[in-house]
């Protein structure tokens, strides 16, 4: 059975060397050499040694965690960036932890003071409109801070993401040059993201003479595709001239198709369809839906490439990164002009 008493010097002595060896195995592993690292860690499995993390915290003036604040833990688009930035992490000597706020501000200014209050080595945090409060305790942070998933025009320290509002400008137009006149938008969970794509949106149907509020359905209610049918299936009912719609998520996007072709709706040469974010089931989905298609994992890479380099004293030479977004054209907006 392993002992739950071991201390560090217990593991310095039954491994023939210092403590300061066993420290820097754990925290700077490529500053000791190989075998005394193997030698180290048998001699920690076997004695069943545990780092006590805030006494590392207290020597080091940080732990070995990365926080990362994100408002969902189910929906794939943050799971894609998760992975990017766990792909990064995972063979490094420090650990990720999670705060999931939920969409919800305070919560966020919860998570962000729970994870300050633990030194960790970095924090990563999705978006850029964080209350007053939670933006000046990140602007205060003893950690270096990235922001995720969008661009803003005052950063707290470094930043990765693109530009909503362009993107949802971007697959408006496309709905446009596809021969379509009398657009739509569906959006739900309304956060600021969603609200900027609808601006985006706007801003194109506003040049074209061709905005009505009819034509835009929004509910802070969570996404889902059967979402997507029911606000389709109002749309439908309260505007039937709508000729296309561009969706705030895929979800939705898959939910409108769906409702489509319950109704006999010929799709896309009487409605033309679009997503935003471009997942997996976009490209499989028949006829295929076409998406804004976004870079989350990279996003993820990036952000955790960011902090683990300045982790060593380097300075990102871009320290806000826009990834930019393409318009992944499919069958669902081929209309037949």
């Amino acid at each position: 059975m392993k002992s739950t008493g071991v201390t560090i010097a217990d593991v310095a002595r039954e491994a023939g060397v210092s403590p300061m060896t066993v420290s820097r195995s754990l925290r700077e592993p490529a500053r000791v050499s190989a075998k005394s690292r193997e030698r180290i860690a048998e001699v920690i499995e076997r004695l069943g040694y545990v780092p006590d993390p805030a006494a590392r915290a207290l020597a080091a003036g940080r732990t070995n965690v990365i926080g990362v604040i994100i408002p969902s833990v189910t929906n794939n688009v943050f799971s894609d960036v998760m992975r990017g930035i766990y792909g990064v992490i995972e063979n490094s000597p420090w650990q990720v932890q999670l705060g999931n706020s939920r969409y919800v501000a305070e919560t966020e200014e919860a998570l962000t003071r729970t994870f300050l209050s633990q030194r960790p080595a970095g924090l990563i945090v999705s978006g850029v409109d964080q209350t007053r409060k939670t933006r000046e305790l990140l602007i205060n942070a003893p950690c270096r801070v990235v922001q995720i998933m969008e661009l803003g025009e005052a950063p707290i320290d470094m930043m990765v993401g693109f530009s909503h509002r362009e993107a949802a400008r971007v697959a408006t137009q496309h709905l446009f040059d596809k021969g379509y006149r009398r657009p739509a938008f569906l959006a739900a969970r309304v956060d600021p993201r969603t609200k900027r794509r609808m601006a985006g949106f706007e801003d194109v149907v506003r040049t074209a003479g061709a905005f009505d509020p009819s034509r835009i359905l929004a509910t802070s209610a969570p996404s889902s595709a059967a979402l997507g049918r029911t606000l389709m299936a109002e749309l439908l009912d309260n505007a039937p001239e709508t000729d296309s719609v561009l969706c705030n998520n895929d979800d939705l996007a898959l939910g409108a198709l769906f409702e489509c072709l319950h109704r006999g709706i010929d799709v896309p040469n009487a409605i033309g369809i679009c997503g935003f974010n471009d997942l997996e089931m976009m490209a499989v989905a028949y006829p295929t839906i076409t998406s804004v298609k976004t870079y989350r994992e990279e996003m993820g890479r990036i952000a955790a490439t960011m902090i683990l380099e300045t982790l060593k004293g380097i300075e990102p030479e871009e320290p806000v990164v826009d990834l930019g977004f393409d318009v992944m054209s499919r069958q669902s907006t081929a209309k037949l002009l």
